[in-house]
C-alpha cells in the first residue's frame, strides 16, 4: 500500500513541511506564482475549499494548467512506486498565507490521486494552517 500524504502550508509560517516517514520528503510545489484569491475582500476569509475561491482559481488564474503539469508530474511517480513497491510519498503545495491556494492545490491532487488510483494508495491530506479542513485515510 503506497501511503500517500498530502500538505497544505504557508511558506510565511511554518514552511515546508517535514516528512516524517524518513524517505526525505517529496514534492514541494509553489503556488505562489498564481494570482492570490485572498487579496480580494470577498475572498479574505475563505479558504481554497470555498466554492467561490475556487471558482475564481479556475477562471481567472493560471491555476489549471498549474495543476496539469503538477498532476502529470506526480504520476510519473506514483506509477513507478507502486510498481516498486514503496510504501510513502509525501506531496506538498505552499502558498504564502497556507489558506488559499495550497488548499485548493491538495484538495484537488488528493481528489485526483483518488480516481486515478482507486487501488493500492491511502491517502491522507494535511492543511497546516487550516486543521478544520484535514482529512485522512480517504
Amino acid at each position: 500500500m503506497l501511503h500517500i500524504e498530502i500538505h497544505s502550508f504557508s511558506y510565511k509560517k511554518g514552511g515546508i513541511p517535514k516528512d516524517n516517514s524518513g524517505n526525505g520528503g517529496g514534492f514541494a510545489f509553489d503556488c505562489r506564482g498564481i494570482l492570490n484569491p485572498g487579496r480580494i475582500e470577498e475572498y479574505k476569509i475563505q479558504t481554497g475549499n470555498d466554492i467561490g475561491v475556487q471558482e475564481y482559481l479556475e477562471t481567472k488564474t493560471e491555476m489549471p494548467k498549474f495543476l496539469e503539469l503538477v498532476k502529470s508530474i506526480v504520476s510519473i511517480n506514483i506509477d513507478n512506486y507502486l510498481e516498486r513497491g514503496f510504501e510513502h510519498l509525501q506531496i506538498n503545495f505552499g502558498c504564502t498565507g497556507g489558506q488559499h491556494r495550497s488548499v485548493y492545490c491538495a484538495i484537488k491532487i488528493a481528489e485526483f490521486i483518488k480516481e486515478k488510483y482507486p487501488e493500492g494508495t491511502e491517502i491522507t491530506l494535511q492543511h497546516d494552517e487550516q486543521p478544520q479542513l484535514n482529512i485522512s485515510n480517504q
